[in-house]
């Protein structure tokens, strides 16, 4: 390149002197010297004439420029410069194409908003799933489409790590689940998979298990009755048979217990997401389980303590609350040793309200904890009839919190006890009771 302009600037030189000489042999050097720069300066300004008519529309179709000197060789470089530019563009736009593709062939509905939540792009799944229509929706709010209040929630929070279920604005018999993703400058991808074929079966499974458990309670319950009526009269009875009596009654119990159980999990699962503002005493409740985990215990004599700090009064559906609490604080006491300690505390902070109840006993395997709040998941899988539950204290506790926006932390470790504390956002959380 440097070669190119120093033989184009000698060309230059000596094409200028040559019209000094000529106009020198005329008797008129400097006219001469003008007139050689006019015609240099006229060829210039041609050249860049040409220059700016083919970067108005430069494709791959258009030849550049054919000129002499440095002209020519800037005319090449640029011309090589489009070719690549436009090779480059072939590929990222059949890239492009390829990823648009791709996308449309899945079945989940797949959106791109900014972070204001104009719509840019959208495939065919999501046109099917929620309705939106391709001629009229660019550009239009997805809020003006997706009306669900807990969507425009859920948007603006930017807390994406658990998807929502919503029905489909345009199909309502369809269930989605949405997952959002952030990428570049806030702008959203959103995801919407279609589970309503898990929605039904999981109803399904709720169902059956409320229809099952309820229709064996009025045998269980016959059952039941003529066992404590035989075994008030086991005198009048063979050893061999008041020994049958016995074993058949603390199985009936176990399945009363166990179908007792089932029909609660049934009917908080059921109730999904609870809007009551009934303001529950905190202090008191807990109180009252407390004394009932001290009858419990019997002559175990477990020390069980509560404390209490700020504002104990919570909304909330009081009867879900006693449940959680109380298969948290009776399985402390079933699973700590004689003599041991209960220790139940509820605090407040900005974050929230805190009920936490910690034991001395045996503590849990790690390797257990992520299964704990599962059905019928047992850390002893011994099932002894000492300490054997029905497996579904914890799946209990687990709803009824999800049922006041709570969760569930458990931790534990072998030999060193147990904590298990149940968290509430601080809107539900009140000074008193309202009047």
């Amino acid at each position: 390149m440097q070669h190119n302009w120093s033989r184009h600037l000698r060309y230059t030189l000596a094409s200028l002197a040559g019209t000094t000489l000529a106009g020198l042999y005329l008797g008129y050097p400097l006219y001469g010297l003008i007139s050689g720069l006019g015609a240099y300066m006229l060829w210039n300004l041609y050249q860049i004439h040409r220059l700016a008519q083919w970067l108005a529309a430069p494709n791959d179709t258009t030849e550049a420029p054919q000129s002499i000197g440095i002209w020519g060789i800037l005319f090449e470089k640029l011309h090589k410069l489009n070719q690549n530019h436009l090779q480059t563009l072939d590929r990222l736009r059949a890239r492009i194409d390829r990823i648009q593709e791709s996308t449309n062939a899945m079945r989940d509905g797949v959106i791109m908003t900014n972070a204001r939540g104009t719509m840019e792009w959208w495939n065919g799944s999501a046109e099917y799933l929620l309705g939106f229509r391709r001629n009229t929706d660019q550009g239009q709010y997805i809020f003006n489409l997706i009306r669900t209040p807990a969507f425009r929630s859920y948007f603006d929070a930017k807390n994406y790590h658990e998807p929502l279920e919503i029905h489909s604005p345009s199909r309502p018999h369809i269930h989605l689940q949405i997952q959002i993703s952030l990428f570049g400058n806030d702008d959203r991808l959103i995801v919407a998979k279609d589970v309503t074929r898990l929605h039904q079966l999981e109803q399904m499974r709720r169902d059956f298990v409320s229809n099952v458990s309820h229709e064996m309670r009025t045998p269980l319950t016959v059952i039941s009755g003529y066992l404590e009526t035989l075994a008030d009269n086991a005198g009048d009875l063979p050893a061999k048979w008041q020994r049958a009596i016995n074993t058949m009654g603390t199985q009936s119990s176990r399945m009363e217990a166990l179908i007792t159980d089932l029909i609660l999990l049934s009917r908080i699962e059921t109730s999904e997401h609870t809007q009551s503002n009934t303001p529950t005493d905190i202090d008191c409740l807990v109180r009252q389980i407390c004394q009932d985990a001290r009858t419990l215990s019997g002559k175990k004599q477990h020390e069980i303590t509560f404390e209490a700090s700020g504002a104990h009064f919570l909304k909330g559906d009081e009867y879900q609350l006693r449940s959680a609490f109380s298969n948290l604080i009776f399985n402390a006491v079933k699973y700590t040793p004689a003599k041991g300690q209960v220790s139940v505390f509820w605090s407040t902070n900005s974050e929230g309200g805190h009920l936490s109840v910690k034991d001395s006993g045996s503590g849990i395997d790690e390797i257990h904890l992520p299964r704990l709040t599962e059905r019928f998941y047992r850390a002893d899988p011994s099932r002894h009839k000492d300490t054997g539950g029905t497996g579904l204290g914890l799946a209990i506790v687990k709803h009824a919190l999800i049922n006041h926006d709570g969760s569930l932390e458990i931790r534990s470790q072998l030999g060193k006890g147990s904590e298990f504390t149940c968290h509430f956002p601080a809107d539900r959380l009140i000074e008193g009771p309202e009047k």
